[in-house]
């Protein structure tokens, strides 16, 4: 009945206008301790700035052309949202618990395009960029993130600080101070880099989060 009700309300939170939830929805994961699962929601911040992974139907203007990946300072902005799904061909499902090590995909919510990297230079920095691509039917590998979680966790929760480790680059989802001349807002490049750092550590912030299924809660 349960895993019913939070199906409903991820129904919900996807069919309506996201806006409404930039308002309404960021207190709904405040606690700490929560284990993310495949279907929920999410906010991704960066540990250091506190900015939130971003994304908006603007293309890069070099590299790629594909569709821009930033932080945003705002923590409101309804941009900012993905859903967390797993790779094709594996067992994974809604509401399966993330083990460290284990792939994920995560889908902008507006836009339904998936977090993705590849060789092309990032814009300010020249390391890889990270862009948004495809579609609900178009995924690739290069959609493919590892979660690796610091510290002795074993489950992905709210407040373990995690990298994302790119399979086909090899690069860790980062992010750093150098913020875009151009577009409004202050925002700041997100982009891979091959070696661990404190930049390239992020925390799964505000969203909705399924409960977990039953068999699949394990001890942290």
């Amino acid at each position: 009945m349960a895993l019913g009700f939070f199906a409903f309300a991820i129904f919900l939170f996807l069919s309506l206008d996201p806006d409404f939830f930039a308002s309404s929805v960021t207190a709904a994961s405040g606690s700490e301790g929560v284990e993310v699962t495949y279907g929920s929601v999410i906010k991704l911040m960066h540990e250091r700035t506190k900015f939130r992974l971003h994304s908006h139907d603007v293309p890069y203007g070099s590299g790629s052309g594909q569709q821009s990946v930033t932080g945003f300072p705002d923590v409101d902005d309804a941009n900012s949202y993905w859903v967390v799904k797993p790779v094709p061909e594996t067992y994974d499902k809604q509401g399966d618990a993330i083990k460290s090590g284990a792939l994920i995909r995560l889908q902008h919510m507006k836009t339904r395009k998936w977090l993705h990297s590849h060789l092309h230079a990032s814009p300010i920095s020249g390391n890889l960029e990270v862009s948004c691509f495809g579609s609900d039917t178009q995924s690739d590998t290069g959609d493919h993130w590892k979660v690796e979680i610091e510290g002795k966790g074993k489950i992905w929760k709210q407040d373990q600080k995690i990298r994302l480790h790119h399979v086909d680059t090899g690069g860790y989802l980062h992010s750093h101070d150098k913020k875009y001349q151009r577009i409004a807002g202050g925002q700041q490049e997100v982009c891979g880099v091959k070696e661990k750092s404190r930049d390239n550590f992020w925390l799964a912030a505000e969203g909705v989060y399924l409960p977990v299924n039953d068999g699949k809660r394990e001890s942290a």
